[in-house]
């Protein structure tokens, strides 16, 4: 129950969105999952004989930073997960614009470029933000099971990772209200309520980001909230002749090309493309549910939602299917 934990209201201000422009600032750049974006940085002035000296990192949630580019002259090298996906644009001398190839949802988060010329230098921080959707998710086992490991697995098995405050935030000035507490990627637990009442910190409190604070990520159980990014594919909906089981549905999606589709699908396909159809479908994850972007009776007679019907018996041949087939 939430009534057991110290709870904390926090509103922030709308200042967050605010960003700087030009050398030397912090600069937002917004993206789609899979594209090839640039991330700017450079010097001004002559350069000199001594060349540039340009090191890209990615700064992590504490404070750490992973490298990602090192560049010396002729010789550069990339890390990790950004080998044979980042390069230097280096369209003149002063040019130290970092290109990243087929975004991912890991790839979200601040850069930081640090270019060195003789005497001249320069630092430029840049804040990748991926377009896409939040949503709270829980696990079969019910309400408040999931530690922050358990956390992370449930939304990438979801095509899903767990969302950073940033996005949490943005989706409460969007209008998202949810009562249970989810773990963000920082190792807090918060939740976003728009509109205040009695069984969701009081009636009398301001709406806002609620939170619990940073948690023990091994021992301390919450639900999570997930980010997913646009899809780079088709989410559909499978007719068919007769109700599904579960295995049904996979099958049914397979023959058709396609695999089932997951918890993450049909978000980005409801919230980014406006999907809506009002048939109950299997989810990968057991789940049944359906996305409504157009209210209406019967369906979802006052909200927009992905309208969530419960984890059934997965023998019961009750429901039809939602497939994701991915592009080539």
């Amino acid at each position: 129950m939430i009534a057991l934990f110290s709870l904390t209201l926090v509103v922030f201000a709308s200042s967050l969105q605010v960003e700087a422009q030009g050398w030397g600032s912090r600069i937002k750049v917004y993206a789609n999952k899979g594209d090839n974006i640039t991330l700017p940085c450079g010097l001004e002035g002559q350069s000199t004989m001594f060349g540039n000296r340009i090191k890209w990192t990615k700064l992590d949630d504490d404070s750490t930073e992973t490298d990602v580019l090192i560049s010396m002259g002729l010789h550069k090298r990339t890390y990790g997960n950004f080998q044979d996906r980042v390069y230097l644009l280096e369209m003149d001398d002063n040019d130290a614009t970092l290109v990243i190839t087929n975004l991912d949802m890991n790839d979200y988060g601040t850069y930081k470029c640090e270019i060195i010329n003789g005497m001249n230098d320069n630092t430029v921080e840049v804040d990748l933000e991926l377009r896409g959707v939040v949503f709270p998710y829980s696990p079969r086992l019910g309400r408040y099971n999931l530690n922050f490991q358990d956390a992370e697995a449930a939304c990438l098995e979801q095509d899903a990772v767990v969302a950073s405050f940033e996005q949490l935030y943005r989706e409460w000035r969007n209008g998202m209200d949810w009562c249970n507490a989810g773990w963000l990627n920082d190792g807090t637990v918060q939740y976003p309520i728009t509109k205040p009442r009695e069984p969701c910190g009081g009636a009398r409190t301001s709406a806002g980001l609620r939170t619990y604070g940073r948690q023990n990520k091994s021992n301390s159980r919450f639900d999570v909230f997930c980010f997913t990014a646009s899809l780079r594919g088709r989410f559909y909906y499978l007719i068919q002749p007769k109700r599904l089981n579960f295995d049904d549905a996979v099958d049914a999606c397979k023959r058709d090309g396609a695999e089932i589709a997951k918890v993450g699908h049909i978000y980005a396909a409801w919230k980014l493309q406006g999907y809506d159809h009002c048939d109950a479908g299997w989810l990968a994850d057991g789940s049944v549910r359906y996305p409504i972007s157009r209210p209406r009776k019967n369906c979802s007679p006052t909200e927009a939602a992905v309208r969530f019907v419960g984890f059934p018996d997965k023998k019961q041949k009750l429901y039809g299917v939602y497939c994701y087939k991915p592009e080539p």
